[in-house]
């Protein structure tokens, strides 16, 4: 997915979780202070490309259908900020080695009653939210190993979320493929919002309620850029999450697999 928020332009609507994400943010850069990172200078020739792409979305949700989505999309970076996919984010760290950020990014899924048959037509909808939080990438000759943390910032399911990931880069020609793998963790709030039926609902559902916990669930992605010449380029990828038996327990999912598919078009300016 190629959306992307701008790390300004929303409000935290909890002060808690506000608080939090900027004592969490001071913090680590009074670190990369006093550490003294070597960092890159900030490239001034730095390109920005702009762009849409048509997002598939086949949810693990018992719902009918697959989501079909058209969305801008902006990618730059200039080894100070960037707005990469679904983030964009400011480098508090990067060294050419070590890159540490504090960004934002598109978070969570949307369950749509009205796609819903039966009992599960008279739950609540769950949406979108975006959430805040901070990344480190280690760049070693072998890939790239991540490590991310974030929280939700819009107030819809209050919940926090994590990532290890392993990343890879492969170039031939005009083709750059980027693999990669990892695990993901929901907190218990997280999950109660998007996989969760309150005890309200189920009185008005039929549809049993259901509280499940923290969970941990593995997964992969593939994306690749094409360069059809100097000015334009065009994105593909997918990704595949698997749902471990806390989720899939859900009576809201009948998949253990959730797939994401995006096919873009980005120009170069």
């Amino acid at each position: 997915m190629m959306t992307i928020f701008n790390p300004l332009s929303f409000k935290i609507k909890s002060p808690k979780k506000a608080q939090l994400f900027v004592l969490s943010t001071a913090v680590f850069a009074m670190s990369a202070q006093a550490f003294e990172f070597d960092n890159i200078p900030v490239d001034k020739n730095a390109q920005l490309s702009v762009g849409a792409n048509v997002l598939i979305n086949k949810s693990a949700y018992d719902t009918d259908g697959t989501e079909v989505r058209v969305l801008p999309g902006v990618f730059y970076d200039n080894n100070k900020i960037y707005a990469r996919g679904a983030q964009a984010g400011v480098y508090l760290i990067n060294d050419g080695s070590n890159q540490l950020s504090a960004y934002t990014e598109l978070a969570g899924s949307e369950f749509d009653p009205d796609d819903a048959g039966g009992a599960l037509s008279k739950l609540d909808k769950r949406k979108w939210s975006a959430a805040a939080g901070l990344t480190y990438l280690r760049l070693t000759p072998i890939g790239g190993f991540r490590a991310q943390l974030a929280t939700d910032v819009l107030g819809r399911n209050d919940g926090s979320l994590g990532r290890l990931t392993y990343l890879a880069k492969v170039s031939k020609d005009k083709l750059t493929v980027y693999p990669s793998a990892g695990f993901e963790w929901h907190d218990r709030n997280y999950n109660e919002y998007y996989y969760g039926v309150s005890n309200e609902e189920s009185a008005r559902s039929g549809v049993a309620a259901y509280q499940p916990s923290q969970s941990f669930s593995p997964y992969v992605s593939v994306s690749a850029n094409y360069d059809i010449n100097d000015k334009w380029a065009g994105f593909a990828s997918q990704s595949l999450h698997y749902l471990p038996n806390d989720l899939y327990d859900s009576p809201m999912v009948d998949s253990r697999i959730e797939a994401n598919t995006a096919i873009g078009l980005l120009y170069k300016f």
